[in-house]
């Protein structure tokens, strides 16, 4: 068997939920960073045979939002695409998808990835059935993404759980949540994320672009994260500063052009 080799990588910007990415979807986002990762990889578009692109909100997206974004990236209509659905593992696994269908023989030359945009989260409403009256629209950011299917518990009360069942304190919670949040502000000023982020176009008119993570708040400390209230219980120890933030990007984690040699 050949050996399989990760041979490019890249990503876009993170952005905030509801911030500059707020107006793009998924497949844009992927199409940019599938189309650099290619362009690094000194390869053309028509040399990919396969893409792999995990993503878990795909409600109101398209019809295969994996060929939206290889279609999108100048690839031929015989190159194959496929989404997986494996909540926060979803990118990942497409990667080791793709090193696998290389490694069977399947293919020579993999891009796998994931995409991702919480703001273009469609709500939903179950059309057929109801001859008459009101219906109730549903999240799909909620129901497909944030809500546990067999006991309806939010992601949210599901760490308030574990930090009970594993005794993690507000203080802990906050104290690792600082520590990331400065990390990442002295990584993002040392220029350690330049060279995997794909500037992002948000505005055609005035040519505005966006090259840096939105998340990171700079400046943070423990004492501000103290301050805030928590979220989802009360008492509890889940707040908006020392969880998981939702995010637009392309990544997941990284789009990837897999290659055997």
């Amino acid at each position: 068997m050949s050996d399989v080799y990760i041979i490019s990588g890249c990503r876009t910007p993170i952005g905030n939920f509801m911030g500059q990415f707020q107006k793009l979807s998924a497949s844009d986002l992927g199409i940019i960073a599938v189309s650099e990762v290619i362009k690094r990889a000194s390869l053309h578009p028509e040399d990919v045979e396969h893409v792999i692109l995990g993503q878990v909100l795909t409600a109101g997206q398209g019809q295969n939002p994996a060929r939206i974004t290889a279609v999108g990236a100048e690839m031929p209509v015989t190159t194959t695409a496929y989404l997986i659905n494996m909540l926060c593992g979803s990118g990942l696994k497409a990667v080791a998808l793709g090193y696998q269908g290389i490694k069977a023989g399947d293919y020579n030359i993999v891009v796998a990835g994931g995409q991702e945009n919480m703001s273009a989260s469609q709500h939903t409403v179950y059309m057929r059935g109801k001859k008459i009256g009101d219906s109730t629209m549903a999240d799909s950011l909620y129901t497909d993404g944030l809500i546990d299917f067999s006991n309806k518990v939010h992601m949210g009360k599901t760490a308030e759980h574990l930090a009970k069942l594993y005794s993690i304190s507000r203080e802990e919670q906050d104290l690792f949540a600082c520590k990331s949040q400065n990390k990442a502000e002295e990584a993002v000023k040392n220029g350690y994320f330049d060279k995997e982020i794909v500037p992002v176009l948000v505005d055609k008119r005035t040519g505005a672009t966006v090259d840096k993570d939105e998340f990171p708040r700079p400046g943070m400390t423990v004492e501000k994260l103290a301050k805030l209230k928590p979220c989802f219980e009360n008492p509890g120890t889940v707040t908006a500063g020392n969880s998981s933030a939702q995010e637009n990007r392309l990544d997941q984690r990284r789009s990837r052009s897999v290659r055997a040699e």
